[in-house]
């Protein structure tokens, strides 16, 4: 029996199911016991485990690649013997080569109908939909595995796949069993690194980076990604050890310098940090991320100005990012300049309004940008089925105050019913009291603004939207003393959701194509 193959995105070795070279980022798992891409190669004789007749002429068709005669032979064949789950799965392998997926798959379910533990066939199928992530392919690896646990490609391509579906917990558990093969695998060293750090479990997935980054020495990539986890894990040394070779005079990569920035600034070489961001936002001077980390810099420093020029210039480039107003907003704070505060804070509830609610609207959200009034009487009769549904009326809510209605009017005053809804079903709920304590601002209502802004910070204490509208409303009720610790706080969970932010965006899966052949 020969063992699984596999193709590897980077090194990009082997045959597809189609027999050509595999292309962007996909893992293949070839060999498949009397496997697709084994038989051609005349990697295997007899999936009837003969060494003659029929079956052995269509593997030597096969293996000359002479499809279309292996395929009619096929045919005959199972004309005679219709039940004989081997023809069946010898068809199936050749349409696999011809590219014919539907009907490759249409036969290995025949030969798994007659034969349901036959594992060629089993395998064939795995194949086809792995490589295409289709769902159907997760039950059929857990049958491979229920029947060979040892088999670690099947744990390999399982944990794949659950990785792709966002589940790192369980996909850690097999990505661990097959660890042992991962060593010649980059793009399952890089899932596994990812998953790892995706638990939090920065140490092991420290290692797994550093085999990535000694297995492919001449990239760029796996550098970078052992740098990120390493700077996540607070190893700022190690990770400036690791970006050195990267960061050269010539060094083109705005990703790399920014990431080289954080880790001098976190060991305290404040201008060198400086200068690397400096020559990352002229490299790419529309990243919104780089002017929010400058600002973040500025902050810590207590170099307001500084960090208001930036943000200006910034701003000048992509003027409608909310980012760079929030960064701006919060550094005006600090200059007591509270008006100009308060004007960023609301052009980032303006800019942000549109897609507040995307996370819960889901193809309502393009409905709303395109029709909105169509969104609105879809909601509406939503509602009338389901009155006491919290995230429908905050969804009513927040789609009628985009549209901007008159503080007051018929439209706002059902958007404030809606949001009060939302909470007295849903006390928890941060995003309706963000909402809610918005329209009491509008309104002049600043108290019972204060009071959904402190229920949202209790549930929520990170609510950088409930700090800034409480600022506000403080100061428009007078409370000015209590406005430097509220502005303190703001612009420390400013820094902590841009870092959080910032490493989100740093970490690179990246995919490359293949070399040609």
């Amino acid at each position: 029996m020969a063992n699984w193959l596999r193709m590897r995105s980077h090194l990009a070795s082997g045959f597809s199911v189609s027999g050509q070279a595999a292309g962007r980022g996909c893992i293949i798992a070839l060999g498949l016991c009397i496997g697709i891409c084994c038989v051609a190669r005349g990697g295997l004789v007899a999936a009837a485990q003969q060494t003659g007749g029929p079956v052995a002429s269509i593997e030597s068709l096969i293996r000359s690649e002479e499809y279309d005669r292996a395929l009619q032979l096929a045919k005959s064949q199972l004309q005679a013997k219709p039940n004989d789950f081997r023809l069946w799965t010898l068809e199936g392998i050749i349409y696999s080569l011809k590219g014919e997926k539907t009907d490759a798959i249409g036969s290995f379910d025949k030969a798994l109908r007659l034969s349901p533990a036959y594992m060629p066939a089993l395998k064939g199928e795995v194949q086809l939909f792995y490589d295409s992530s289709d769902k159907r392919a997760t039950p059929q690896l857990e049958r491979i595995l229920k029947a060979d646990p040892n088999d670690l490609t099947a744990q390999e391509m399982l944990a794949m796949l659950q990785k792709k579906q966002g589940d790192c917990r369980a996909a850690n558990e097999h990505f661990a069993i097959s660890f042992s093969q991962m060593g010649t695998h980059p793009e399952t060293l890089e899932a596994y690194g990812y998953c790892l750090v995706q638990m939090k479990d920065f140490e092991k997935a420290v290692t797994i980076f550093q085999e990535l980054a000694d297995l492919l020495p001449d990239r760029t990539y796996p550098k970078y990604d052992l740098a990120v986890v390493l700077i996540a894990s607070n190893q700022n040394e190690a990770a400036l050890q690791v970006l050195a070779p990267l960061v050269t005079a010539d060094q083109q990569d705005p990703d790399i310098l920014s990431l080289a920035s954080q880790a001098y600034e976190a060991i305290g070489n404040t201008p060198k940090a400086v200068a690397l961001l400096r020559q990352a936002i002229v490299l790419s001077p529309t990243t919104a991320s780089y002017y929010v980390m400058f600002s973040e810099i500025c902050l810590t420093h207590d170099s307001f100005q500084a960090g208001i020029d930036m943000i200006d210039a910034g701003l000048q480039r992509i003027p409608n990012e909310s980012a760079l107003y929030i960064s701006r907003g919060i550094l005006y704070a600090q200059l007591a300049e509270y008006d100009k505060a308060e004007d960023d804070f609301k052009r980032v509830e303006q800019l942000d309004s549109a897609q507040s609610i995307s996370s819960y609207a889901g193809d309502l959200t393009e409905v709303m940008k395109n029709n909105p009034d169509q969104a609105l009487a879809k909601l509406r009769t939503q509602l009338k089925a389901q009155p006491e549904n919290p995230m429908l009326n905050y969804l009513l809510a927040q789609l009628l105050i985009n549209q901007g209605p008159a503080a007051g009017s018929d439209e706002f005053k059902e958007a404030m019913r809606a949001a009060l809804v939302t909470i007295k079903l849903q006390p928890d709920h941060v995003d309706s009291r963000d909402l809610l304590a918005s329209m009491y601002m509008r309104t002049g209502q600043y108290d019972l603004a204060i009071e959904q802004c402190k229920i949202a910070l209790k549930y929520s204490p990170s609510d950088e939207t409930a700090m800034y509208h409480l600022i506000i409303s403080m100061r428009h009720t007078g409370h000015t003393d209590d406005l430097k610790p509220l502005v303190d706080r703001l612009a420390v969970l400013h820094q902590e959701s841009a870092k959080h932010e910032t490493e989100r965006k740093q970490y690179r899966l990246v995919v490359e194509p293949a070399p040609a052949k």
